[in-house]
Order: C-alpha cells, then sequence, then structure tokens
C-alpha cells in the first residue's frame, strides 16, 4: 500500500512538471524576439564623421570601419549597391575603427586628403589596392602613397596635415566612440541606430530593408 502511495505521488510529481514545462515552451514560442536596442545618437554620428547621401535620408547606416580589413574592402562595393538602389533614401556615415596595428597612419592619410577635397577617391582606391599595401593586414605606408598618385593629391601638403592634433583627436573619438558601441570588429554596422542582430551582409540588408518599409509605412 505504501509503495503504490509512494508511485501515486510520483506520478503526479511527473505530470505536473510536464504541465509546467509545456506551459513555458509555449510561452517562449509566443514571445517575440526582442530587436537590439538602438545605440545613443551622439556615439553614432559626429560632426567630423565622413558621410555620403542626402542629411535629410530616412535611414542611415553608420559603419566603423578600419582601411586595413579584408572584411570592409569586400563589403564597401556591397554597401555602394544598397545606396544605387536607394537613391536619396539612405545615407553612410563612416567611423574609424583602426583596429590593426599602423591602421590609424593610414586613417591619417586619409584625413589628410579629405582637406583637399579627394576623401571617397582616396579611399576607393586604398580599398581597391588594400593587397598590395597591407599584406597580412599590416599597412604599409610607403606602399600606401603609391596608390593615391593620379588623384590629383599635393602630397607635400599631405605630409604636412596628416600630423595636425585635429586629426588625431577625430581618431580618439571615434575609437572612444566605438568602445562605448560595444565595437569590437570591423566592419561593424548600425541601422537607424540599431546593431546588426549578427553579422553578415545579408543581416545588413535586411536591416535596411526593415528600415526603409518602416519609413514609408
Amino acid at each position: 500500500m505504501k509503495q503504490k502511495t509512494l508511485f501515486i505521488a510520483a506520478t503526479a510529481v511527473l505530470a505536473l512538471a510536464f504541465m509546467g514545462a509545456t506551459l513555458l515552451y509555449k510561452n517562449d514560442k509566443a514571445a517575440p524576439t526582442a530587436q537590439p536596442a538602438a545605440a545613443p545618437a551622439v556615439n553614432l554620428v559626429r560632426m567630423h564623421s565622413p558621410a555620403i547621401g542626402r542629411a535629410d535620408a530616412p535611414v542611415v547606416i553608420v559603419e566603423f570601419f578600419d582601411p586595413a580589413c579584408e572584411t570592409c574592402s569586400a563589403f564597401y562595393p556591397k554597401v555602394k549597391q544598397i545606396l544605387a538602389a536607394n537613391p536619396d533614401r539612405i545615407r553612410l556615415v563612416l567611423r574609424y575603427a583602426p583596429f590593426h596595428n599602423g591602421s590609424d597612419k593610414v586613417v591619417a592619410i586619409l584625413e589628410a586628403a579629405r582637406k583637399q577635397d579627394r576623401f571617397w577617391q582616396a579611399l576607393e582606391a586604398l580599398l581597391a589596392s588594400q593587397a598590395q599595401w597591407s599584406p597580412n593586414h599590416t599597412p604599409q605606408i610607403d606602399l600606401v602613397w603609391k596608390q593615391l598618385q593620379g588623384l590629383g593629391l599635393n602630397f607635400e601638403q599631405m605630409q604636412f596635415d596628416l600630423t595636425a592634433p585635429e586629426i588625431a583627436g577625430v581618431i580618439a573619438q571615434d575609437l572612444e566612440d566605438a568602445r562605448t558601441l560595444k565595437v569590437t570588429q570591423t566592419p561593424e554596422y548600425f541601422v537607424n541606430g540599431r546593431p546588426l542582430p549578427s553579422f553578415g551582409f545579408e543581416q545588413l540588408k535586411k536591416l535596411v530593408d526593415d528600415a526603409l518599409a518602416a519609413r514609408a509605412s
């Protein structure tokens, strides 16, 4: 009799446990997937940040990049395709995250080129020729200059400008914002303030498409 009572009690406990697990599973299934919180705007875009696209574009892509990063080089043409497919609707803002050793010197060169209104030309020239001047993610500064020939740049002026304190300030500010936003690798993207749920171009494209759709509704 005692054994029968224990058996009945154990069966009841197991049944209750099963019912609880089933309810928990159903609740989990019903719960919507939480969207990543939007990053603080002040840490995303600074007055000095290079940008392309309309200032009032409904969708803003912020990219933290390293000019010596192979993935940054591979993604850049794809991001340009997204912009081209949505004229006047997307703005691209670039932030520096020179994590590779020596990349900060390349950023300084890009900023010096920007003083001569040749930033985007210099950026695309360096990304396209990255394998030649940055073997194994290690920038060779002497080789960087060779890739900028033919862009109409005054190299003598650039040599002077790249040591300007404001350029060092730009790099320091971008790295500080990267740390605040927990950017640990490049490229890192934020679309209207929201980070990618996981890394990948398709994830980026979906986040952009969702942002475009939300603005259109």
